[in-house]
């Protein structure tokens, strides 16, 4: 794995830098990944699973990368999964995993053009990071998920505590916007020896 790729995603100081980055790593990101022990995916699509009982639930893979969730989630048996991520060359990835309905190149720390109330479930792994989004994003994901449906997201350890996302997600607990359902802590990406904690949450009724 090229370090120093690594390093430029993740100590990225805008979106133009860790675009560029996602352009030179798309390609190797999942044979790279796969060495490295990257076990995120798979912890989260699992407990998303374990709440969803409709597998035809519409699901919105955001921040999807090259499609790694999405393969996972069309394996258990889910058949309508959309895809979201901020860099075309990630979503090209993505788009030859042939799970997605729909893949879409936005911004998840802007407005995104997406109706309220579209979907069943979201999920969010390897976006709430260093370099890539914050918790000022947890508005959108709960705007455009339906009452009652789940968001399931991971967040890096150590970004977790430096930008207060528990602060954050206890706000919208206290205004009513969601309810934890579970938070635990897990392996992110082994080779590296970083965890990250696992939310899923239920959307307010």
């Amino acid at each position: 794995m090229d370090k120093a790729i690594f390093d430029k995603v993740y100590n990225a100081k805008d979106h133009d830098v860790l675009m560029d980055a996602y352009k030179d790593w798309a390609g190797q990101y999942d044979s790279d990944l796969e060495q490295e022990g990257y076990v995120a995916p798979a912890a989260t699509a699992a407990i998303l699973d374990a709440y969803v009982e409709d597998k035809d639930a519409y699901i919105l893979d955001a921040g999807c990368g090259t499609g790694q969730v999405g393969a996972l989630l069309a394996r258990a048996g889910y058949t309508t999964i959309d895809a979201l991520d901020y860099s075309e060359d990630m979503l090209a990835e993505a788009k030859k995993k042939n799970v997605y309905k729909k893949l879409t190149q936005a911004d998840l720390t802007k407005p995104l053009e997406i109706a309220d109330n579209t979907y069943d479930a979201i999920i969010c792994v390897g976006t709430f990071t260093y370099g890539h989004v914050g918790p000022d994003s947890f508005g959108e994901l709960i705007r455009i998920t339906k009452n009652g449906g789940y968001i399931c997201f991971t967040v890096r350890e150590g970004a977790y505590e430096d930008h207060d996302y528990r602060k954050h997600m206890l706000k919208l607990e206290g205004t009513g916007c969601w309810e934890l359902e579970e938070l635990r802590q897990t392996d992110y990406i082994r080779g590296e020896n970083v965890t990250c904690k696992v939310c899923l949450y239920r959307v307010a009724k």
